[in-house]
């Protein structure tokens, strides 16, 4: 009985662990959603008298378009349900190359501005980012996920470990407590039969 009582123990040391670790990593890769908070353009590049059509790119990612925004000195304001909303998701903590352009209708478009956009820029609890170019524009994003890349995963998953360590213990004694009273119902009924 000692034996198997400390093969028990060690199966539950393992479950406890095995089963704390899959709880803090359970579902994957969560995506992060950027959207657009404002945003005020202080020149056009067009040189025709026509309205400007803005959008916002990170390489590789689609073209989005700003329907809104068009005029200099205006601050346009958004509530992240817009039709054109998100801007961007971030998969990792992981930087993108992103940019604010301008759709140009002889040549190529035009930049207002292309930077290193990164989770970690989204500074906590508001998870905001202002990218702010004196000539060009002055954008704020939203992006709450994006906090808990900055403050980094181990604190997230410390936390969780905490959180579920008393509910493991308590399955684990659970555990114990059952394959106790089987094995007393076994000796019992090992005893019975002898007599």
């Amino acid at each position: 009985m000692p034996i198997r009582c400390t093969l028990n123990f060690r199966v539950s040391t393992v479950f406890l662990l095995v089963s704390t670790f899959l709880s803090c990593h359970s579902g994957g890769v969560e995506s992060a959603v950027v959207t657009l908070d404002s945003i005020v353009i202080y020149k056009t590049h067009e040189w025709l008298a026509s309205e400007p059509t803005v959008y916002f790119q990170c390489q590789g990612g689609n073209k989005t378009k700003l329907p809104d925004v068009q005029k200099e000195h205006v601050l346009y304001s958004f509530n992240g349900e817009e039709s054109w909303q998100p801007l961007t998701e971030f998969e990792s903590k992981k930087c993108k190359r992103c940019g604010f352009y301008e759709e140009d209708s002889i040549k190529s478009d035009d930049v207002f501005e292309e930077w290193e956009f990164c989770p970690s820029d989204f500074t906590a609890p508001a998870g905001k980012y202002v990218r702010f170019n004196a000539e060009e524009f002055n954008a704020t994003f939203l992006c709450l996920q994006c906090t808990a890349y900055s403050n980094g995963s181990f604190r997230i998953c410390v936390t969780c470990f905490f959180s579920i360590l008393p509910t493991q213990i308590g399955l684990m004694q659970l555990y114990n407590t059952f394959l106790r009273r089987e094995c007393q119902d076994l000796e019992s009924f090992e005893n019975i039969c002898i007599a």
